[in-house]
């Protein structure tokens, strides 16, 4: 499982917790600024006046998907046209009736997402969360991040443990994870840990997912509309205590032997193809680039074990090489769905 930081992951929520704040803005009372800096800001008419928000590259992501103009496009303009970025971006922002919900940290419009966007924050998620998992049985923080576009926290109980080979021991774990940019739903999922290489798999069955989805905001008698913290942690919190409720179960017995009987049946699985040609249908499948199909075969052959269950742990020790957190994590995932196929599914790919 790819290491990620200390519990000063609590901290660092604090500080944004004071940080950061969400406006839902009509596009007329919006405008694109990007001048000879590059940096396109967007300058919002709020009550004390027009402020002005740096935007990030997801940010500008979302806003360009959001009117129909392709990155590659929006970024050229910005770096070579940036004023003829702004005729496009504020043309665009004439002619729309929407509203946007502008999320904001240090500053900066971190996200540009629709009114109905339903904010799960991860300071609320946090505080409902983390008594819970401290209280686990021998709880361990095997990995906690806070990326750009997520929170993890990832922990492990040595009570509950299944020897799935002579010396192979694996254990049970949650984790959890949240988006509050639209990068994915609040999900809550068993996690399975093996003791002998620190791999993580993520289960994708018996999982919790909440989506970020609620009512239309209305902007009301003002033009733009400010969300304060405590009210957004007063509109949540029923829904937090669910997702307490779900990390119990995460962590059963029964959840747990369930997933482990399901990872030990991979063990019969021969890999009976070229193992090139097995990790090359993997990497088309599941959309692995070349440096990602090269690691998992590097991992396969190492692993001297040519079996399905080879190939699982080969995808999840992986995980820990890969650079970016977020796609670690996806590594980890990516074996759950490998656990999850059919017999005919399995035939296709080991038999490549």
């Amino acid at each position: 499982m790819k290491s990620g930081r200390t519990l000063d992951l609590a901290v660092e929520l604090k500080r944004q917790l004071k940080s950061k704040k969400d406006l839902v803005v009509p596009s007329s009372h919006m405008t694109c600024s990007t001048g000879e800096s590059k940096l396109c800001s967007l300058l919002i008419h709020e009550a004390d006046g027009l402020r002005a928000y740096e935007t990030t590259e997801l940010a500008r992501r979302q806003l360009a998907d959001k009117l129909k103009i392709p990155f590659a496009y929006f970024e050229r303009m910005r770096q070579e046209q940036p004023a003829l970025l702004d005729r496009n971006v504020n043309t665009w922002f004439g002619v729309e009736d929407e509203n946007r919900m502008i999320r904001t940290l240090d500053g900066k419009v971190r996200a540009v997402l629709s009114s109905r966007y339903r904010r799960l924050d991860n300071f609320d998620l946090a505080e409902q969360v983390l008594p819970v998992l401290q209280r686990l049985p021998g709880a361990r923080f095997e990995s906690v991040e806070l990326t750009d576009t997520k929170m993890y926290l990832k922990v492990v109980t040595p009570a509950v443990e299944y020897e799935v080979a002579p010396g192979d021991v694996i254990q049970a774990g949650v984790v959890v994870s949240n988006s509050e940019v639209g990068c994915g739903t609040l999900s809550v999922q068993p996690l399975i840990y093996r003791l002998v290489c620190s791999n993580g798999l993520i289960a994708s069955d018996r999982s919790l997912r909440k989506t970020h989805i609620g009512k239309m905001i209305e902007t009301g008698d003002e033009a733009v509309t400010v969300f304060q913290d405590d009210t957004l942690r007063a509109d949540d919190k029923a829904f937090f205590l669910k997702v307490r409720d779900v990390v119990q179960a995460a962590v059963s017995e029964a959840t747990f032997r369930q997933i482990g009987d399901k990872l030990q049946k991979t063990m019969g699985i021969r890999l009976t193809a070229d193992l090139v040609k097995t990790v090359a249908v993997l990497a088309n499948r599941y959309g692995l680039n070349e440096p990602e199909r090269t690691g998992v075969l590097q991992h396969l052959i190492e692993g001297h074990d040519l079996s399905a269950y080879g190939l699982v742990n080969a995808v999840t020790h992986f995980s820990q090489e890969v650079g970016d957190y977020d796609r670690a994590t996806e590594f980890e995932s990516l074996g759950g769905k490998l656990i999850d196929l059919s017999q005919n599914e399995w035939k296709e790919l080991v038999a490549a």
